[in-house]
């Protein structure tokens, strides 16, 4: 159900979201560095502060409805955007990035993730106006992805897709970094560097967790909106998170399965609702016997938050106990 809000919310809101995005990535810019743990948390804390009080408004001004779909959409896509910083984690380590140009990797992949969004949700909300079948396609597309998730292999090195392995045979690379510039110049030569093999492979990246969040968030709200605001949020801080987390990423080996199960969750979610709207009854015999079942928004944050609080908790026991066994 698609919840209203007044227009002047939703227009101040998305320019204010959009200017302290862009603000926050024009100073990384600016000024490249490498954050302390200090800062990034302190950033961290901020943007999550920031989130929490953008959902109380939203309930001060549209009521429980959009505030809770709001909220369960920003911890799914915040969620979606760890996952998505362990890849970042392994594309750095695979192309060996100086650590002080990681925050400008990170602001590419960032700006890049805005606009592949952008343009995702906008595709999606018209699509899904016209043709409500096509939750059916996304319901089934993130059942397919939750599988996925629970056989990955988290120890698997990153793998080239095709596109990066064939620009490596097809453009003048060095084996070099000329600080963070796309090119260098090498015996007179102009060459690229391997920064620019960096940014396409964190691009391809973004495209493949675009795929997965917008379905996603779109099994928790229909409301185009909310969409982007908790995609605008979820990308608020991902350097710092970035910074913040480090070796604890490797330290959340259940998160994939969390993750795996808020988007079969969701995927079934999305199956349920267009049976129930698009009425299509279950049938035995020919006898309509009942409506499949919506799923209220609170099942929902909860199946969320519980799932990721498991997950981080069996985590950390587990960390702990391998470095148990290790002293």
């Amino acid at each position: 159900m698609v919840h209203e809000l007044p227009t002047w919310f939703e227009v101040v809101s998305l320019a204010a979201m959009i200017v302290l995005l862009l603000a926050d990535l024009i100073i990384v810019g600016r000024r490249p560095h490498v954050p302390s743990v200090r800062e990034s948390a302190l950033w961290v804390g901020f943007y999550v502060a920031l989130a929490l009080v953008f959902c109380g408004i939203v309930w001060a001004v549209g009521g429980q409805a959009p505030a809770a779909e709001f909220a369960a959409g920003w911890i799914t896509e915040y969620s979606l955007s760890v996952d998505n910083l362990f890849v970042f984690v392994l594309i750095m380590t695979r192309f060996s990035v100086p650590r002080l140009y990681q925050q400008r990797v990170l602001m590419v992949g960032i700006i890049v993730a805005l606009v592949l969004r952008a343009a995702f949700i906008l595709a999606g909300a018209a699509v899904l106006t016209r043709f409500t079948w096509v939750f059916y396609v996304f319901g089934a597309f993130l059942v397919y992805t939750a599988i996925g998730l629970l056989r990955d292999d988290d120890d698997e090195e990153y793998q080239e897709n095709r596109l990066i392995r064939t620009l490596r045979r097809v453009l003048p690379l060095h084996d070099g970094y000329d600080g963070g510039a796309l090119r260098t110049t090498v015996d007179g030569k102009r060459l690229f560097t391997p920064m620019v093999i960096v940014f396409l492979a964190i691009g391809s990246t973004d495209v493949l967790f675009a795929l997965d969040s917008i379905p996603a968030i779109f099994g928790l709200t229909r409301d185009p909106f909310i969409v982007f605001s908790t995609n605008l949020f979820a990308l608020m801080g991902l350097r710092q998170l970035y910074f913040l987390l480090g070796g604890l990423l490797e330290r959340l080996v259940y998160l994939p399965y969390a993750l795996a199960v808020i988007l079969g969750f969701i995927g079934v979610k999305l199956v349920l609702e267009a049976m129930h709207e698009n009425t299509l009854p279950f049938i035995n015999h020919g006898h309509h016997i009942g409506w499949a079942p919506a799923i209220p928004i609170w099942v929902s944050l909860t199946v969320i938050l519980g799932s990721l609080v498991l997950a981080t908790a069996a985590s950390l026991a587990r960390a702990r106990r391998v470095e148990g066994r290790a002293d």
